[in-house]
């Protein structure tokens, strides 16, 4: 390519199902995680997450927070009243989200592994801008929406739609690149829930998206994927982990990604 492929945009969820942050820097956890990512998570009493995949009305919660994620500012979809909680005192924050909700919640904190939904490739998502361009346009929605629908926390520029498929292989494989000077491996194709199909402020479903992105992501496979991780279609964005001896270095905006195994 003409053009270096770099790191445009860096997201992340400090509390697991709500709204993203985008910040231009995020240094790795001794854990493998982006610091201040999905380290925060919504339980019942049961234990069980309170998420996207399994109640609707998380995505009717919006929310952002503090430059130094110590605050959080909440409210529902189409409300006027915002309330703010302060995060390392979460009572408060935990009874006005049992009254949303209606059953007990409790904000679990782990800063170092975080609560990914993959315990193995436990790193930071990727995809390209151009992939999320694509898919927007499968379904005649904004590049915003598309990007909060599938909630991956690195996004390239300058590299083709669906790039990051070159950076994983066969099941099992793990395919080493560089972003900046943050070593990083490639797992698989993020195998995708339901959260995607709603819309991400509304949370409205858009009728048969899973079947047609599904079809729509096998016939546009580029030549340089591998489809044996591929037990189903329904899959979009790399899932990666971080080598141990990487933890503490930083990624930042721009960063341009080095030792990618093939050149598309």
């Amino acid at each position: 390519m003409s053009k270096e492929i770099y790191l445009s945009r860096i997201l992340v969820y400090p509390i697991k199902s709500l709204d993203g942050v985008e910040v231009q820097q995020a240094a790795l956890t001794t854990g493998g995680i982006l610091e201040n990512d999905r380290v925060w998570a919504m339980r019942d009493a049961t234990g069980k997450f309170v998420n996207a995949k399994r109640d609707a009305r998380v995505q009717l919660l919006r929310s952002n927070f503090s430059a130094d994620v110590c605050e959080i500012r909440l409210w529902q979809t189409g409300s006027t009243s915002h309330h703010q909680f302060v995060l390392h005192e979460p009572e408060r924050l935990n009874a006005w989200l049992s009254d949303y909700f209606g059953f007990p919640i409790h904000l679990e904190k782990d800063r170092t592994r975080g609560f990914p939904d993959d315990e193995e490739a436990n790193g930071p998502t990727l995809t390209s801008e151009a992939s999320l361009v694509v898919v927007s346009g499968w379904f005649g929605i904004t590049l915003e929406s598309a990007r909060w629908r599938f909630r991956t926390n690195l996004e390239l520029s300058n590299a083709p739609a669906f790039y990051e498929d070159s950076l994983f292989g066969a099941p099992g494989e793990r395919k080493a690149f560089q972003l900046g000077t943050v070593h990083i491996l490639g797992h698989n194709p993020c195998q995708r829930c339901i959260v995607p199909v709603r819309d991400p402020n509304s949370a409205e479903p858009i009728s048969g998206f899973q079947k047609e992105f599904a079809e729509l992501r096998r016939s546009s496979l580029p030549p340089w994927t591998d489809r044996r991780p591929f037990n189903h279609y329904y899959r979009f964005a790399l899932n990666t982990s971080v080598p141990a001896d990487e933890t503490g270095k930083t990624l930042r905006s721009g960063d341009i990604l080095h030792s990618a195994p093939c050149d598309v």
